[in-house]
Order: C-alpha cells, then structure tokens, then sequence
C-alpha cells in the first residue's frame, strides 16, 4: 500500500506515478540549451560598509526595511556584501550543468565570450560549446526566504536571428539538434528579438531535421521586462513552435502570475487558478507552474497540482527554477507522464536547494523514492 502521508490525492498519484515509472539510469544522448549566459555572483548582504557576520541581513524583508527607511530619511544608502560563490549561470548554464552530470551529451549555444572564457571552459569542457557573444552577469543576494538579483543581459539583449546565422550558421544549427532530445530556450525577457528566432529556427532549420527533437522547454523570465507588442510576438512565435514540436512553458509563481494578468487580464486566488489562465492564454501543449509549495501542471489533459515542502534551512535558492525546469524537462525527455515529471522537477530542485550542488542521478531517484516523507 502506498504512503497514506500525502497531502491530497493528486501529489499522491503524481509521485507513485514517478516512483512506478522512473528508469533505473538516464537514458543519454544529445541534448541542446540557448541562447543566454551568464556570470552569477552569489553573495550576502550586511547592514552596513564592514558588517560582521552577526549582522548579515538575513531575510527579504530586513532588506526591504534598509531600503524603504533610508528612503524615507531621503538618504543614501550603504549595504555591504560578501561574494561566496561564482559560476555560469542562466537557462542554457544551469540546464546544461545538470544534463551533463547525468550523462547527457549538451550543446550549449549562448553567451560564453569571445573567446569563450575560461570559466564556462571549465565547466563544460566536455560540451559542445558555440558562443554568441559576451555572458551578462547576476549578483544574486541570498536570504533565508528568498533572493534579490541585479542583471546585466550582455549579448542576449541584442541577439538576433542574422547574429545566430553569423556566429554558427544554418548548417550547424542543423547538425547540433537533428538527433537531440530536447531544445531548451531561455528566456524570453532576456532576448527581445526571440519571435524572429523562434520563427526562423522553425521555418529555415527545423525542415532540414531528420530526427528533431521532440520537445522545446521555452522559460520566459520576468515579463515586465519586455512591452507588450513584444511580449505577443514571442507568445505567438511560441505559440506556432507546436508545429514542429511538443512545446512547454515553465514559469515560476510570480511570473505565472503575470502571465496571467498581461495575457488573461485577470488572475486568480493561487497558482491553479493562475497557471490555468496563464495556459489558455499561451495556447502551447502544456504550461506548468512551479513554486516552493506547489507545481501545477496544465494541458487539454488535466490540471494537476503537486505538493512540495519548503526547505528550511537552504544552502543555495538561486537557479532554483532552473535545476526545477532541469528535472521537469528531463521527465518528459524519459517519457514520464507530465504529472509525474512535475514530481521530478520538484526533487531535483528541493535536491539543489538543500545542497547547493548539481545531483547526480542517485540523488534525484532517492528524492523521489523518500518525497512522501517531506510531509511528516
């Protein structure tokens, strides 16, 4: 008998169903990641120039404080922070990180450098790397309850479809996704030009595959950084991306939200609510929205919500949607039911989120196989 220590009906289904389904290793093979990169600083912020450890602000909240009181005083305002980390980071980093770890074989087209530089050397020196141009660059300030991040986008803010065919070519193009298993695409409010590369990657490069791959994992960001005749462009560009393959949308709450009311006009009472919307809206095979407490998964099939716990002491939140999209994505590339993929976005993630590490396939397979116990 399954563990009755569910929150409700549908986490409990979705899980057995991952659990029951989950190959004993990955399957492998050729997957391909764009058209960002970047460089995140991951750092901690204190009061003050030379705040001590104890004084480290620890919470979204204390920070907003400092902000709003020093406003209000019509004052400058000083806050120290620690760098405590650095990598590559963005969509095509983060997704790409996961899959090699897991015995995939990633090609990444995104931001590098020219020359690529070495840190993204590396860390995927063993991948196909073809770069577009200069990574933009995160400073991501951890707290307890979240996170705080000031971008530069580089070479995505002005990546165009004639810079694609530039630095790789269509026959490139071609060679690197005939054959791959996945294409995964971030983020629309990077790329203001996506509509025009989406529609001719499938126009001009899709119809010379013999084996494309079967899905496209598009995540779009925060939208309010792009208006809205941009924002339709690419929502359509997206929406015709169906015709050549199975297309999903991930989204975290807040952008689901947004979604939501931009493309709805209206927003509901919780993530469901808001997801369905958010799905009608885009008109793409499935749309899924994740947040620390629950993913939600929509498509003409069903909507299906999936319990997680929030993780009470988290060593690394940063790229927490990402390494949920690695998982998610990976589901469906095994042939997961999209249910049951949601759960396995949700284990990799929370994984992540514990550790601060990329987990390796044993790590994911135990999450799934202890997820009923986050509930005790």
């Amino acid at each position: 008998m399954a563990p009755t220590n569910y929150p409700d009906s549908q986490t409990r289904d979705a899980v057995v169903s991952c659990q029951k389904h989950l190959p004993s290793e990955p399957s492998g093979g050729d997957v391909v990641f764009g058209f960002d990169g970047y460089i995140d600083n991951v750092r901690q912020a204190g009061t003050n120039a030379g705040a001590s450890d104890s004084e480290r602000i620890t919470t979204l909240d204390e920070f907003g404080e400092e902000i709003v009181t020093s406003a209000a005083a019509g004052s400058s305002l000083s806050i120290s922070w620690e760098r405590q980390g650095q990598r590559t980071g963005g969509h095509t980093s983060h997704l790409s990180r996961v899959y090699q770890n897991l015995g995939f074989d990633p090609t990444i087209v995104g931001m590098c450098g020219e020359p690529v530089l070495d840190l993204f050397e590396q860390e995927f020196g063993e991948c196909t790397i073809h770069s577009l141009g200069d990574p933009g660059v995160t400073d991501a300030i951890e707290f307890d309850d979240g996170k705080f991040m000031l971008m530069d986008s580089g070479g995505a803010a002005t990546l165009d479809w004639e810079t694609l065919q530039s630095e790789i070519g269509i026959d490139t193009l071609v060679d690197e996704l005939d054959g791959a298993k996945l294409l995964g695409i971030g983020y629309w409010a990077m790329i203001p030009e996506l509509a025009t590369i989406l529609d001719q990657l499938r126009e001009t490069v899709f119809p010379k595959l013999t084996d494309p791959p079967q899905h496209i994992l598009l995540d779009p960001a925060n939208i309010r950084e792009i208006d809205r005749e941009m924002l339709e462009s690419i929502v359509a560009a997206t929406r015709r991306l169906r015709d050549v393959a199975e297309v999903t949308v991930s989204a975290n709450r807040y952008e689901t939200k947004e979604i939501a009311a931009v493309l709805g006009d209206e927003t509901g009472d919780d993530l469901k609510a808001d997801a369905r919307v958010a799905f009608d809206a885009l008109d793409v095979d499935r749309f899924v929205g994740h947040s620390v407490t629950e993913s939600v998964v929509v498509s003409d099939n069903d909507t299906t919500s999936v319990s997680v716990v929030p993780v009470e002491s988290p060593e690394l939140t940063t790229s927490a949607g990402d390494h949920f999209n690695a998982g998610l994505s990976l589901g469906l590339v095994e042939g997961l039911s999209e249910d049951a993929a949601v759960v396995l976005g949700n284990a990799l993630a929370r994984v992540f989120v514990q550790t601060g590490e990329t987990p390796s396939y044993d790590d994911i397979a135990e999450a799934v196989t202890t997820y009923n116990t986050q509930f005790e």
